[in-house]
């Protein structure tokens, strides 16, 4: 079959992704499946299934090719052990289309072993290759076995030492760029020895147009009965939000009337029975609400309704390189947000002004958050700017017109 011809203007690529069909998260579904195809480029996709699925099919998403692949959703070994090879058989897809159509690139997002084919294939049909990191793995492997929380030591440790050796001594070595999620992770790939002029940081965005939004109504023409602070997010124990109920004790002792709404929920639900338990300990749990797992639409009823916003995240090399949505998000609906000095959270609200940026101390928190729901007017501003800042510099159009750009350099 002869090789389909190429608009000079416009990209056809194809992305293969550790992202299940359908995907749901904002970086693909929304960058790519959106933004990138109405500017007309063609993207090729190579997904498993999120749901069961017992053989390969091919279908069309937001007007692309995907290429799905079949899936076991049982959770024994064997059948996790089946996902695996059912997820590299479908890879090997690439080798077919890259044969037949006319690619300006592959691009392979956190992916290892279908990385090394994909660099094989882009040789042999003289292509460009990709790479798309959004998570340290191998270090996050590795990280687990030294904190002791690693369910099998021996495979993380083996895993960590294999993938960190592919990443940055096979994979990204022979990649023509590399994408990261944040600044942070680009100084820490750079120093694993990648050249910086490969690589390109794509923090998180959002998309405007599904963020509620009322400008006219800050925090300052809200109900004063109850001061109302906000956490959107996982309550998984690696995320330590006992130190938010630790800060809460603080809190109140300034804003008796406050409360904390903890939005969002944990696969494992001893993680929430310890949050809850550390709440009766602190003689707190009448003030704490817990929401449990929402549809994001209704999680979001709950941010519009807060006061103050908060975005704690626990010092470690693995979260670090991050690039946190829940900040992006609570700024895209106007709120004053209290952050830690997280790498990529001091960088945003020192840019925006749109909230307060401290250590990862309690007092320190307690403090900012009291500050806020004491002091509505600087609340109000904070809001102000920290929405304006998303309209300018995070949504999914802008982020769009940065990738593009590198793209096309990278043709």
């Amino acid at each position: 079959m002869n090789k389909k011809s190429l608009s000079e203007s416009k990209l056809r690529f194809l992305f293969v992704s550790t992202d299940k069909f359908v995907p749901f998260r904002v970086d693909v579904a929304v960058l790519f499946g959106q933004e990138l195809v109405r500017r007309g480029h063609v993207i090729d996709w190579i997904l498993q299934s999120e749901k069961a699925c017992h053989k390969q099919y091919e279908t069309i998403w937001s007007g692309c090719r995907v290429w799905v692949g079949a899936t076991d959703t049982g959770t024994s070994r064997f059948c996790r052990i089946k996902k695996h090879i059912h997820d590299i058989s479908n890879d090997f897809r690439m080798f077919c289309l890259a044969s037949k159509n006319r690619y300006h690139f592959i691009q392979v997002k956190d992916k290892f072993l279908s990385a090394l084919m994909a660099i094989l294939a882009a040789r042999l049909n003289r292509t460009r290759f990709i790479y798309w990191l959004s998570y340290p793995f191998p270090e996050a492997s590795l990280y687990r076995v030294r904190e002791g929380i690693a369910r099998y030591p021996w495979f993380y440790w083996f895993r960590g030492i294999i993938f960190k050796f592919l990443l940055y001594r096979v994979i990204m070595p022979r990649a023509d760029h590399v994408f990261v999620q944040s600044e942070q992770m680009k100084k820490d790939v750079a120093a694993m020895g990648i050249s910086k002029k490969k690589l390109t940081a794509v923090p998180m965005g959002v998309c405007l147009e599904g963020i509620p939004y009322e400008p006219n109504k800050g925090p300052f023409m809200q109900n004063k009965t109850e001061r109302m602070v906000v956490y959107l997010g996982t309550l998984a124990r690696v995320r330590r939000i006992d130190f938010l109920i630790r800060v809460f004790v603080k809190v109140l002792r300034k804003v008796p009337n406050a409360k904390l709404y903890l939005v969002g929920g944990s696969p494992d639900p001893n993680d929430e029975k310890m949050l809850k338990d550390e709440a009766l300990n602190q003689g707190v749990e009448g003030t704490i609400i817990f929401t449990e797992f929402l549809p994001m639409k209704e999680a979001w009823r709950f941010v519009r309704r807060a006061d103050v916003c908060v975005s704690p995240i626990h010092p470690n090399p693995i979260l670090n390189p991050g690039s946190p949505t829940k900040l992006i998000e609570y700024m895209a609906m106007g709120k004053a947000v209290v952050a830690n000095d997280h790498p990529e959270q001091r960088l945003v609200i020192s840019e925006s002004g749109g909230g307060i940026c401290v250590p990862y101390e309690e007092a320190a928190f307690a403090n900012a958050i009291a500050q806020l729901l004491t002091d509505d007017l600087m609340a109000a501003e904070m809001g102000r700017k920290g929405r304006l800042y998303i309209e300018q510099k995070r949504t999914y159009k802008t982020i769009a017109d940065l990738v593009e750009a590198k793209y096309d350099l990278v043709k």
